[in-house]
């Protein structure tokens, strides 16, 4: 029986048809396998972990072939730092992104990634003393500050010695970072403004009724910090004396508890987590400068990426069910639902508070 032979015509045929199909394959797997872009930006120091997670920068690479580079600075100064040759911002509110837009115009793009809300850290003898003088309530585990005795306390001068502390030097107060440089500060500085406001969200024809107030309340507070991620670190090391409490984000320690659970472990019997009630929620929005800086944004809100930011640094995500895991974390007193929230004054108004401010 005579073998058949292939017509060369129909080898050749194959033949071409087999090197197409394999340069097709060849530039399909080298596309995928392009050197990832870099992006450079001004980034939140509160966020430094999460950007520095090798699980999220893995994915961020692999998956969205981006790298973000990052210089850090205050939510606000970021805004009027240099831009050129910035793809991104990564502030942690909504008053830097209406602060840009006045500065700069409309944005390439912008979205929300993360969010926190604005709590106050305290030490075991100061929540205890707060409990006793009726500004510290406990609700299933949870404390809450009752803002607008708060804000009585310190507008009065009260001293430490008269709420039961007398090894505490001057009066009562609470540390924040500088409002007119930093997020923090910035909104525990609208959430003061409401306080005084008898507990209603001030409004710019309000204002002027307690403007002098607020500012005589920043103005005893003497240095502030321009970074959240400071500001916390040296409450953690300085101790009781030095700052006694501050305002800061619920991110911050329960990312710390994750990242260094041997200092955790040294330091939760003394650290209280306090929630002003009612608080306010920091919403952490990138904002994209340039065509490879939106390149990010899918990237940030991968659901993987979501859930890693809640799991391993706290920030409560939009697409991650936070509130019903909070048990996962080791940290006493955190909330697994944040209910007792107003909103922060608009734009107009904080840009009248944080002029005063500086």
């Amino acid at each position: 029986m005579k073998s058949k032979k292939l017509n060369p015509r129909l080898l050749g045929f194959l033949l071409l048809v087999l090197m197409a199909a394999g340069t097709g394959i060849y530039y399909r797997i080298a596309s995928q396998h392009k050197d990832p872009i870099v992006l450079t930006g001004y980034l939140g120091g509160e966020k430094i972990g999460f950007i520095e997670d090798p699980e999220i920068q893995e994915i961020l690479e692999d998956e969205y072939g981006v790298i973000l580079d990052y210089s850090k600075a205050g939510s606000l100064d970021m805004v009027t730092l240099n831009q050129e040759g910035q793809d991104y911002l990564f502030p942690s509110s909504q008053t830097a992104l209406e602060y840009y837009r006045e500065e700069w115009g409309e944005p390439r793009k912008s979205e929300i990634i993360l969010n926190t809300p604005i709590v106050l850290y305290t030490h075991r003898m100061v929540a205890d003393a707060f409990i006793k003088e009726g500004l510290i309530e406990e609700a299933d585990g949870v404390y809450y500050m009752d803002m607008e005795k708060m804000a009585g306390i310190i507008m009065d001068g009260i001293s430490w010695e008269e709420i039961g502390l007398p090894q505490l030097y001057g009066n009562v107060s609470i540390d924040t970072t500088d409002p007119s440089k930093s997020n923090s500060g910035n909104m525990f500085a609208g959430l003061l403004a409401n306080a005084l406001n008898g507990g209603e969200t001030v409004t710019e024809e309000q204002l002027p009724q307690i403007l002098a107030d607020l500012t005589d309340i920043f103005s005893r507070l003497g240095y502030m910090e321009t970074s959240s991620s400071d500001l916390f670190s040296q409450f953690l090391k300085m101790g009781v004396g030095a700052k006694p409490v501050i305002a800061g984000y619920e991110s911050q320690i329960l990312e710390f508890s994750v990242e260094n659970p041997d200092d955790f472990a040294a330091v939760k019997d003394d650290i209280v987590m306090v929630y002003p009630s009612p608080t306010v929620w920091s919403t952490h929005v990138y904002i994209a400068l340039t065509e490879n800086g939106e390149k990010a944004i899918e990237g940030l809100l991968d659901s993987q990426v979501q859930e890693l930011a809640w799991k391993n640094h706290g920030f409560r995500t939009n697409v991650y069910m936070a509130g019903t895991e909070a048990g996962e974390f080791q940290v006493e007193g955190l909330a697994s639902d944040i209910t007792r929230v107003m909103p922060m004054p608009d734009y107009g108004t904080m840009k009248q508070i944080i002029d005063s401010l500086r």
